[in-house]
């Protein structure tokens, strides 16, 4: 076995002596051989290649517990698919950072992003119970300050989406400063939180996911929790604004899934976060510039589930009134079986009338 000495394992492979040192302490990578006497290290040829991952990882930013995770591998295949799944978080990550420092940015600067035209919300709700469900557990209420879908789940699954978004209704009756509103958003829904927990008597099995949205005059803060969904429909594209927390997109989100798999997956609707009787998560909080003739759509899971998003997509660009559109929604759910209660909020930001 050809062997090299640390100093010219470490220029060959890239990672310092003391590197070295640490990872072996760690045993993360031993050395192939250690002098009896002088307790010098000696790396053999064929290590070059680990100690090289090693090093790449490490330039990922990967934590040192990870990587010796990795390097346990002795499927290369199965180390792409950590390697792929560990990136995918921090690109998650990375995503809520960028949002929060684009939100102190404007929070800091003294750069005006009202526009002179002012601007208002044109909005309808509907909620049904679908074509198999025995009971409507959403709830969805829509405002000229507040827009709310709220899906429950478990025995008093109904009482819980309709506590969640009673507790935010005071928002749609006060003004919002644009400058706090992540914060006075946030503070709701730590009410909401605590009315849920009320009704479901401590259950973490009872509870509701959340997705509510609060126009300031110019702009629009969401806040998000669970699987329920908001929708942006702009220039006759759809884009979808908020991020499922289930364990079915966490698997997408990590490469460990794919979106054939995924539409076959035995627990779809499994959710990561929510708010119940145990511990709800924290919820995703950002803001969103609005411009006339941007259409806004909020919905349970029971719309998406069964209606194609090129579908919704005609229907919200082709059905101009709030009040026809969320009716449209509702009905092509029930039209694809009903299997689930179905909640819609559809709000046009539109040039206020003189």
């Amino acid at each position: 076995m050809r062997t090299l000495t640390i100093g010219a394992f470490a220029r060959a492979c890239r990672l310092s002596p003391k590197a070295l040192r640490l990872y072996d302490e760690l045993d993360l990578l031993r050395p192939a051989r250690v002098d009896p006497d002088t307790g010098y290290r000696h790396y053999a040829v064929e290590q070059l290649e680990q100690a090289r991952l090693v090093a790449w990882l490490r330039r990922l930013g990967m934590p040192l517990a990870r990587i010796r995770e990795v390097r346990a591998l002795d499927d290369p295949a199965a180390a792409a698919r950590e390697i792929r799944a560990y990136w995918a978080r921090v690109e998650a990550e990375t995503a809520v950072r960028r949002d929060l420092a684009a939100l102190l940015v404007d929070h800091l600067s003294d750069t005006s992003r009202r526009d002179a035209t002012m601007l208002e919300l044109r909005y309808s709700a509907h909620s049904d119970r679908g074509l198999v469900r025995p009971a409507n557990q959403d709830t969805a209420y829509a405002g000229a300050r507040l827009l709310a879908v709220a899906d429950g789940f478990g025995t008093a699954g109904g009482p819980a989406s309709s506590a969640a978004v009673e507790a935010l209704r005071f928002l749609d009756t006060e003004e919002a400063p644009a400058s706090g509103v992540l914060n006075l958003l946030e503070d709701a829904v730590r009410g909401a939180s605590d009315a849920v927990r009320a009704v479901s008597d401590g259950a973490a099995e009872t509870g509701t996911t959340l997705t509510a949205l609060l126009w300031t005059g110019s702009r629009l803060a969401l806040v998000h929790i669970g699987d329920s969904r908001a929708y942006l429909l702009r220039d006759g594209g759809l884009f979808r604004i908020t991020h499922d927390h289930t364990v079915v997109q966490s698997l997408l989100d990590e490469g460990r899934l794919s979106p054939e798999e995924a539409v076959s997956h035995p627990q779809p609707a499994m959710l990561l976060k929510a708010l119940s009787g145990g511990n709800p998560g924290t919820p995703d909080l950002r803001m969103h510039d609005a411009r006339p003739g941007d259409r806004y759509l909020l919905c349970s899971d029971g719309l998406p589930a069964v209606v194609p998003d090129e579908d919704i997509r005609a229907l919200l660009a082709t059905t101009p009134a709030p009040d026809a559109a969320v009716h449209a929604l509702v009905d092509a759910a029930n039209g694809a079986g009903g299997p689930d209660n179905v909640s819609c909020v559809v709000a046009d930001v539109v040039e206020a009338a003189a």
